[in-house]
């Protein structure tokens, strides 16, 4: 029996025996990498409800058309059970075991993230500040075999991802502090109302709080074209619950969201448990990262990458942030 092996993808092969040609040891290679790959996704993802492997089969055109239908219609969409239910308790336990890496600070904000002493107009809805109480744990502090970071950096994820959004393509977002982080709500604490600085965002629950904890959002509030003060305002003091909707979420559900346009929050926790969620932030576009400003608000630290990034910035919009 002739016995050979690849040296990598290349067209390098180390012979005892007969010849054998180096297209084949790639496509090999290929063909084990696309195993490996779908074989993380079978250990993780329902694949009988999500068979990401087949994005052409009715499975997934099914869930791609719904989520595209939710997200034109109020900018968020769930896809139930996502993650293998047998997984929810590993979910915990990794999210429960990064959360002292979060950086914690509580902090008076607005909904746009801008500083306080922005000079605004009397009656606008950047004046009204809001206190800040959650943590988040950034990418650098997530260990790349936990769940969460498989997911993050899986391409047949980010290919389902896109398809939803209706994408030719997806980026991970290129900050080395916010591309993947994990979201931790501590009792009397919440997220308060906010845009997000990148249009997708991708999260899943990882630990539901005891109390509280409950995802709000006001679907399509302002408009690339619009910002829609008035509207804001009147959700920032109370008198416009008519604007949102509530969300219950279940761990291992992923929550794909439209967060730049929608404003949103995570009411108040309560009970001995915290609140966790994985964000998985992506761009249309390669190479974006966040502001100096809103990752110290939210890491208590920069970069170099973060003030190079600043000299370059370029707005994709004109909203105030």
């Amino acid at each position: 029996m002739p016995q050979w092996e690849c040296a990598q993808a290349v067209d390098v092969i180390v012979i005892t025996g007969n010849l054998v040609e180096s297209r084949a040891c790639r496509q090999g290679l290929h063909q084990n990498n696309a195993m490996a790959t779908m074989g993380v996704l079978d250990e993780i993802v329902d694949t009988v409800r999500y068979p990401l492997a087949d994005p052409s089969g009715p499975e997934v055109r099914a869930a791609v058309s719904r989520a595209r239908s939710e997200l034109t219609d109020s900018g968020c969409t769930v896809l139930r059970g996502f993650v293998r239910p047998e997984l929810a308790e590993t979910l915990r336990v990794q999210g429960e075991q990064m959360a002292p890496h979060a950086h914690h600070e509580v902090e008076q904000v607005n909904a746009y993230n801008i500083p306080l002493d922005t000079a605004l107009p009397q009656n606008h809805p950047g004046r009204i500040v809001l206190m800040r109480g959650n943590a988040f744990v950034p990418r650098d502090r997530i260990p790349t075999d936990a769940l969460i970071h498989q997911l993050y950096v899986d391409g047949l994820f980010q290919a389902f991802v896109a398809q939803c959004f209706g994408l030719a393509e997806l980026h991970e977002f290129a900050d080395p502090l916010a591309g993947l982080c994990l979201n931790v709500v501590a009792s009397g604490s919440s997220h308060p109302w906010h845009f997000d600085t990148n249009e997708f965002t991708v999260s899943m629950l990882t630990q539901p709080a005891e109390v509280g904890g409950i995802f709000e959002y006001c679907p399509n509030i302002r408009t690339p074209e619009d910002e829609h003060f008035d509207d804001v305002r009147a959700v920032l003091t109370g008198s416009g619950r008519r604007f949102v909707r509530r969300l219950e979420l279940r761990p291992g559900d992923l929550q794909l969201f439209r967060g730049r346009f929608s404003l949103h929050r995570v009411s108040p926790v309560g009970g001995a448990r915290q609140r966790h969620t994985a964000i998985f932030a992506y761009t249309d576009r390669p190479g974006i990262i966040g502001t100096v400003e809103r990752t110290r608000q939210l890491f208590g630290r920069v970069l170099e990458d973060h003030v190079v990034a600043a000299a370059d910035a370029v707005r994709g919009d004109r909203l105030l942030d």
